[in-house]
């Protein structure tokens, strides 16, 4: 990777001035993807990081995996309705691109609070009339609830699949995510999903926990790790899928992981769980 790549970050309908003073978790996640929707600010964090902690771009692709193995699981279980929650910039890998391949007629309601990355998304998916972007906080689930791109493309009379993908590590423990995932569970019916992928730093020295989550700190969402200890928690009311919360790169994967391989450990876990 390198800190040079030039941004193609469309923002047509952007009201304001945005702010790239600083880097932005949602930015650097796109980056570490490959992508380019990304600024010079967010590419020289993301490079501090992966300097500080070499796994974070395995990781970083291993939970877009993970999210494509989910969604597929959603659409076998019969559940096209997908709600993502802490969506961040369009990339590769999409929910709507996975879930498209295999049900065109599946519905994406798309939710971020990041004006840059809401804005970019709605310029991409402008022609996409079963996807939605909705500029609001996950941590305001009324909000996002009653908010128009969500509830006049999802139907909550059916499964809904709630994708909190890589972002709960965002929310403060005085913000209560356990009880901001249980008002979106209650909103749904008998057969919901909820998919979670979230980071830990279980392992890792403490060292490196320091200065990595000091890079965060100089974004507007700093990191909150959490142990796997803690997944349960964030499941209450869903019947939890085999083989229950894991590393990321153990749930389910397409290709079982050579033990032999020199590739990082990835610093997060996930989940899946069903609505009974």
């Amino acid at each position: 990777m390198s800190p040079e790549r030039q941004s193609h970050l469309d923002l047509a309908g952007l009201t304001g001035d945005p702010d790239t003073s600083g880097p932005n978790a949602a930015r650097m996640y796109d980056y570490y993807l490959g992508g380019s929707a990304n600024f010079a600010v967010d590419r020289a964090a993301a490079e501090e990081q992966i300097a500080t902690l070499p796994s974070v771009a395995t990781t970083a692709r291993a939970n877009r995996a993970f999210l494509g193995r989910a969604v597929r699981l959603c659409l076998d279980l019969g559940v096209n309705q997908f709600l993502d929650l802490g969506s961040g910039v369009p990339t590769v890998g999409n929910v709507h691109e996975i879930a498209h391949q295999i049900d065109p007629t599946a519905r994406i309601a798309y939710v971020d609070r990041e004006p840059i990355a809401v804005a970019h998304a709605r310029r991409l998916l402008r022609d996409e009339s079963r996807v939605s972007v909705t500029q609001a906080d996950l941590t305001s689930p009324r909000t996002v609830l009653t908010a128009p791109g969500v509830t006049e493309l999802l139907d909550f009379t059916r499964p809904i699949a709630v994708l909190a993908i890589s972002v709960l590590h965002f929310v403060r423990d005085e913000q209560d995510p356990a009880a901001v995932l249980a008002t979106y569970r209650d909103a749904c019916v008998s057969g919901s999903v909820l998919a979670l992928s979230h980071t830990t730093t279980e392992n890792l020295a403490p060292a490196t926990v320091d200065r990595g989550l000091a890079i965060y700190q100089r974004t507007s969402t700093p990191v909150i790790p959490r142990p796997i200890s803690e997944a349960p928690a964030l499941l209450t009311g869903y019947d939890v899928l085999a083989p229950g919360p894991v590393r990321v790169t153990e749930w389910r994967p397409d290709v079982e992981p050579d033990p032999d391989s020199a590739e990082p450990v990835a610093n997060t876990w996930a989940a899946f769980g069903i609505l009974p």
